[in-house]
């Protein structure tokens, strides 16, 4: 779906410059990342629970305590999830302060809150400190996943800007994958291991806040602030060559229809503006309901229900992390080359497969209490993998691609505010009830998130469009307005708009 027109190519090289923008700006998803992993083996160290949720280690200790309902508390689901309601709230901070202070600053603001997050929680001694800490790494994960995926989609030139944007999802499945180690490592360090994992969250953020004041300006947000010879300067320094006069007209244009709109809020629910929110939305909600977090988060609890040692199990959830990691490169070599529709859609085929086998063989092998046995276990251990495998190449990176691709400039900080604002309600949502669902739906959680992935697939057949290639100020022209759904919600200023391009 979408445009069949011939993909306009501006010039550019990949320059060492450059290279490094998208990287350290990346490390933005290495802090999200880090603190996805860290919670979940964190909230099943003893000497954590025994410090903050003594109820919760009682319960684990009693060994016939129901297989599925014994990490199932409010307050520790609290501990995760806060996080997330603290974040929903700041990326409507965030959208203004990209607007006004542009995509750098907002960066560099992300990574301080993050650092004085990782204090509290280090340092915490009471409940109240530690929820202030996960508060404060949530206004940092607010402010960093607003504006590290928009800074990376506009210093991106068109052909390359899927794989490029990746790279806030390749660096988040690292962060994962480097707090499971750290886990692995610091749950054997008593009684302090939890304040080494929650403390090391720092290093990411600061990692971030160094490269925030090496990285440029993007070109779309200066012009759009009234800063037009340093947008032009910005802009051939990110592409590597001097003529860059075609591509900055377009900039200039798309932000001067940008500067008419002085409420971008407003603009958003007009009828145009529907489409791309309605996608950016759903695609941020359904990366949730995909169930991913749910596994990721609580990976060390899920594979101790199953009757893994502690230990063993922590180890599961590296070998998950390592199998994330590598799949998101398939990621970024694919989406340039086949497109983001077809990577959602063979997604949705093979999560659905894994998430039925492994409902099957629990709700037919795990009982309330007891493990299951080795073999079983670990071809549970392997279905998760092939999960994750599915999510990482698609899900997981789209989730973050596409809403930020897909707004015209004068919406774009606005439109992806609710993407990640609907992002994180989501992720709050799955991770305060996860623990309750498991312990109440017992296996069957699994098939509710398969039903899930059933609705994605036909929402992505029927309404998410093809981006691959299309010039990100020329999305509404050559994708919105010829898709054969979404079409008719232009229909009012397709002659309009036509006449200003010309």
């Amino acid at each position: 779906m979408g445009s069949e027109e011939p993909i306009i190519v501006f010039k550019s090289k990949v320059t060492t410059y450059v290279m490094a923008c998208w990287i350290l700006a990346a490390f933005g998803g290495l802090m999200f990342g880090y603190d996805i992993g860290i919670s979940g083996g964190v909230s099943g160290m003893d000497d954590f629970l025994i410090k903050f949720f003594p109820r919760v280690h009682e319960r684990k200790m009693h060994a016939n305590e129901n297989n599925y309902c014994k990490y199932d508390d409010q307050l520790l689901q609290l501990f995760t999830s806060s996080l997330y309601l603290a974040a929903l709230i700041a990326s409507f901070f965030a959208s203004r302060a990209c607007t006004v202070l542009g995509r750098r600053l907002t960066i560099l603001m992300a990574s301080t809150f993050f650092i004085l997050g990782a204090c509290f929680s280090a340092a915490a001694s009471v409940l109240w400190m530690l929820i202030l800490g996960r508060i404060l790494f949530g206004i940092g994960v607010g402010f960093g996943n607003e504006a590290v995926p928009l800074f990376l989609t506009e210093v991106a030139p068109a052909q390359h800007r899927g794989a490029v944007n990746i790279l806030f999802q390749l660096f988040v499945t690292i962060g994962i994958f480097i707090a499971n180690l750290i886990n692995y490592g610091t749950s054997t360090i008593h009684p302090h291991g939890w304040r080494i994992s929650l403390g090391m969250a720092a290093v990411p953020a600061a990692l971030l806040l160094v490269g925030s004041l090496i990285i440029t300006e993007t070109p779309s947000s200066l012009v759009e602030r009234g800063h037009e010879d340093k947008g032009k300067s910005a802009l051939k320094r990110i592409r590597g060559v001097d003529d860059v006069d075609a591509e900055f007209r377009q900039i200039v244009v798309a932000c001067e229809q940008a500067r008419q709109v002085k409420k971008p809020f407003q603009k958003l629910f007009k009828r145009s503006g529907i489409p791309p929110l309605t996608v950016a939305i759903c695609i941020q909600i359904f990366q949730q309901l995909t169930g991913i977090n749910a596994i990721m988060f609580y990976a060390p609890v899920l594979f101790q229900t199953l009757g893994f040692k502690s230990d063993a199990s922590l180890l599961s959830s590296v070998i998950t992390g390592l199998v994330n990691v590598g799949s998101t490169f398939v990621s970024i070599y694919a989406v340039d080359k086949i497109g983001r529709r077809k990577l959602l859609l063979e997604a949705c085929v093979q999560m659905i497969i894994s998430q039925m086998a492994i409902g099957t063989i629990l709700l037919t092998h795990l009982k309330d209490q007891g493990s299951l046995d080795k073999v079983l276990a670990a071809v549970v251990v392997c279905l998760v993998c092939t999960y994750v495998m599915g999510f990482a190449w698609s899900w997981g990176p789209m989730g973050w691609l596409i809403p930020s691709e897909i707004f015209p400039v004068e919406t774009r900080t606005a439109g992806f505010a609710f993407a990640v604002s609907s992002n994180m309600l989501f992720t709050f949502i799955i991770a305060q009830a996860f623990l309750s669902m498991m312990c109440h739906m017992r296996a069957f959680i699994f098939y509710f998130f398969s039903a899930w992935i059933l609705v994605m697939g036909i929402f992505v057949v029927f309404l998410v469009p093809e981006t691959k290639g299309v010039p990100i100020d020329m999305v509404e022209e050559r994708v919105w307005k010829q898709h054969p759904v979404w079409k008719k919600f232009f229909d009012d200023d397709n002659k309009t708009k036509s006449h200003q391009m010309t």
